[in-house]
């Protein structure tokens, strides 16, 4: 694979094929998707997909639309238009939502006409009516959901597959779901070279979406170490893309979750630590540079992220105490404190002694 970015040191600057080089990138800003106590307030022009299937975008996409049977990958939150009330949203989950354009369940009719009029990477607001939703009756599964309720949907379109007979995850065979995920890994890739990080993000989700739990859970042995070579590496990569987009806290989810399968992964750890320390958790961070370089002991980069926390944590030492400093001004000096007591005693046995001379020397007068 292509080199993206280049580093300096030997085993964080040498990716293998599965994995992209972002340790020495610049940051860009970036935006995750939203979430209030309702649907948000957009204000595009309302386009009609359907009499029943209005759009709004949120988001411009890109490239062309899914068609008939196309295997969409999708986020969505979905509320009651007349209750406000959300009863779904899958980026809780962390799960992407897989639907096949003409195959999806009765209830999501309105959600598969909105799918099929977007492009990757769009996100939108779409409104459907009761009939192409939970209908008449209302949702048993959804009970926030009543008879004739007219639905909202923030949904986005991750990214689709083209198939002529719309062939889902559960019909392909296991070389088939890895295979296809290894070609989106690469495709991310590919997109990341050119800086475009949300288009590639929506590759390497798309590819973790065939690796899902349920899968991964029925795989042992070559089948199993064949699924994490191409999962494992499209989290890491979904790492760097976060880092670059300031999404400290999903780029540190990331990495946990490849953690959790390889505990001593010196990229995961690495651009944990990167995220972290990002975020001013400089504990957790050195904890995890500390990890890193114990498998990696020759890496220049992860001492080189040691040394600046250290300096950072030199540099907050000293502006905290210029700033204790003013406060509380230079510390005055003490004077020890002298015993009443003590003094009157002194005073006492003075007085004696002299009494004591003037007695003796009259008494000596009179002899």
């Amino acid at each position: 694979m292509e080199e993206v970015q280049e580093l300096q040191s030997q085993s964080l600057g040498e990716d293998d094929k599965d994995e992209i080089v972002t340790e020495n990138a610049t940051f860009v800003q970036g935006e995750p998707p939203q979430d209030g106590n309702g649907p948000p307030k957009v204000d595009s022009e309302v386009e009609i997909l359907h009499e029943k299937v209005k759009k709004q975008i949120i988001k411009e996409g890109h490239g062309q639309k899914p068609s008939k049977y196309s295997t969409c990958f999708l986020h969505y939150r979905a509320w009651t238009e007349s209750t406000q009330h959300k009863f779904e949203d899958t980026w809780n989950e962390q799960r992407p939502f897989e639907l096949v354009i003409g195959k999806e369940k009765k209830e999501m009719t309105g959600l598969g006409i909105g799918i099929s009029n977007m492009k990757s990477g769009e996100r939108a607001l779409l409104h459907v009516g009761w009939e192409f939703g939970y209908g008449k009756e209302g949702s048993f599964s959804f009970p926030n959901v009543p008879p004739m309720a007219d639905i909202i949907y923030e949904v986005e379109l991750i990214g689709f597959d083209e198939t002529k007979e719309g062939k889902p995850r559960s019909d392909m065979t296991v070389e088939e779901r890895i295979g296809t995920a290894d070609r989106r890994k690469m495709d991310g890739n590919a997109l990341f070279k050119d800086e475009k990080l949300e288009e590639a993000m929506q590759q390497y989700e798309m590819a973790i979406a065939y690796m899902g739990d349920d899968f991964m859970f029925q795989l042992y042995g070559k089948y199993q170490d064949m699924a994490l070579a191409v999962k494992n590496p499209c989290h890491l990569n979904m790492a760097a893309c976060l880092i670059k987009l300031n999404r400290f806290e999903e780029a540190i989810g990331q990495c946990s979750i490849v953690l959790a399968e390889e505990e001593n992964n010196v990229k995961a750890l690495f651009r944990r630590g990167k995220a972290r320390a990002a975020l001013g958790q400089t504990d957790a961070a050195r904890e995890d540079f500390l990890k890193a370089r114990k498998y990696a002991p020759e890496d220049k980069v992860i001492t080189r992220e040691l040394r600046l926390l250290a300096e950072q944590d030199k540099a907050l030492y000293q502006k905290q105490k210029e700033i204790y400093k003013g406060i509380f001004g230079a510390r005055p000096e003490v004077k020890p404190k002298q015993n009443w007591l003590i003094l009157l005693w002194q005073w006492l046995l003075s007085l004696f002694y002299r009494l004591f001379k003037l007695f003796k020397r009259e008494t000596h007068k009179a002899d």
